[in-house]
C-alpha cells in the first residue's frame, strides 16, 4: 500500500487522472468538466508536466484545483527537455509554480534520465527543494530499473528517498513487470504507471476504423502497432462485449489489479470519453478474470530469462 498521501492526510485513489490533453485535445470547458468527474468519481491524484500543450495543462489544471488544493495529492514533472541539471531543474520548477500558481507540490518528477547530468547534482537538487518545503515526495518517470537504483542510492545518501515512478505499462507493454514493478516493492516505491489503454488501442476503436494517436502520432504507431497487440486488443473486445462493459474498463482496471498495486493514470479528451476509465475506479475484477485478460497477451520472461523458474 502506497505511504503518498493527500496534504489533509487522505489517502490516494486507485486512479490517477492525468491532465495531458488540458488546453490541447480538450479546452478549458472540457477539461473542467472531466476534472468534475474525476472528483466525483473519487480521485483525488492529478498529474501534470511543465511542458504539456505549451504549459496550458499547468494553467488549467492550478485553476482547477484552487479550491480544494488540500483534498488534492499534485504531481508534476521537470526536466524532459534540456536535461537534470540543477539549472534546468530550477528553471522548469519556477516556470511550474507560476503555471499551476502553487507554491509547492506534492511529487515532483524527473521525466526522464540524463545519462549527461551526474546523478548526485540532481538529486542535490531536489533533495534542496524537498527540504525547503517545496515538494513533498520525489519521482522519476521513464527510468529503468538499474536507473532508479543508481538513483536511489545517491538519494539515501542525502537523505532523502525516491517515492514514486511512472512507467508505461498496460496488457500490451508489461516490460515493466519483468524488473521495475518487484524494485518498486522492494524499495518502496509507489508505481502510477501511463498509458493503461495503450495509446487508445485497448479500447477497441482502432477495430472500428477510428483514429487517434496511432494514427496521427508516429511515435505510438511505432509504439503500438504491432499484430499480437492488435489481437490481444481484439480479444479484450471480444471479452469485454461478453460482460456487457467497455474495453476500457476491463483494460484499466487490470492495469490496477497487478499485486505491485499500482496507481494507473487515465485521460481522455472529453467526459464521454473519460466515463469508461473512470469505471475501473469501482470495476471488481476477479483473480479468475485478471488471469483471462493476461493470458491474452504475451508475459514477459523473467530478468534472468530461465523459464523453467518462472
Amino acid at each position: 500500500m502506497t505511504h503518498l498521501t493527500t496534504p489533509n492526510g487522505t489517502a490516494l485513489s486507485q486512479l490517477t487522472f492525468g491532465t495531458m490533453q488540458f488546453g490541447g485535445t480538450a479546452d478549458a470547458g472540457e477539461s473542467a468538466a472531466m476534472f468534475e468527474a474525476a472528483r466525483a468519481a473519487g480521485i483525488n491524484h492529478f498529474d501534470t508536466a511543465v511542458g504539456y500543450t505549451n504549459g496550458a495543462s499547468e494553467k488549467i489544471t492550478g485553476e482547477l484545483i484552487k479550491s480544494c488544493r488540500d483534498d488534492i495529492y499534485l504531481a508534476t514533472k521537470v526536466g524532459y527537455v534540456g536535461g537534470a541539471s540543477a539549472a534546468n531543474i530550477a528553471k522548469h520548477f519556477n516556470t511550474c509554480r507560476k503555471q499551476l500558481q502553487q507554491d509547492s507540490v506534492d511529487l515532483l518528477y524527473m521525466h526522464r534520465f540524463d545519462d549527461d547530468t551526474p546523478l548526485e547534482e540532481t538529486f542535490t537538487a531536489l533533495a534542496d527543494l524537498q527540504s525547503r518545503g517545496a515538494i513533498r515526495h520525489i519521482g522519476v518517470s521513464n527510468y529503468a530499473a538499474w536507473q532508479v537504483m543508481k538513483a536511489q542510492t545517491v538519494a539515501k545518501s542525502l537523505g532523502t528517498k525516491i517515492d514514486a515512478i511512472q512507467p508505461m505499462y498496460s496488457l500490451v507493454k508489461r516490460q515493466s513487470e519483468v524488473e521495475i514493478f518487484p524494485m518498486a516493492v522492494d524499495q518502496d516505491i509507489t508505481i502510477i504507471p501511463y498509458s493503461p489503454l495503450g495509446g487508445g488501442l485497448l479500447t477497441g476503436k482502432y477495430a472500428k476504423g477510428e483514429t487517434g494517436r496511432l494514427t496521427d502520432d508516429a511515435r505510438y504507431k511505432a509504439r503500438y502497432d504491432q499484430h499480437w497487440m492488435h489481437d490481444a486488443a481484439a480479444g479484450l473486445a471480444r471479452l469485454a462485449q461478453d460482460m456487457g462493459v467497455a474495453p476500457a474498463t476491463l483494460a484499466v482496471a487490470w492495469a490496477a489489479k497487478h499485486p505491485a498495486k499500482p496507481l494507473p493514470i487515465i485521460s481522455a479528451r472529453s467526459v464521454v470519453q473519460l466515463n469508461p476509465s473512470l469505471a475501473a475506479e469501482t470495476f471488481e475484477m476477479s483473480d479468475a478474470l485478471y488471469d483471462q485478460i493476461t493470458a491474452l497477451s504475451v508475459t514477459p520472461a523473467p530478468a534472468t530469462d530461465r523459464l523453467e523458474e518462472a
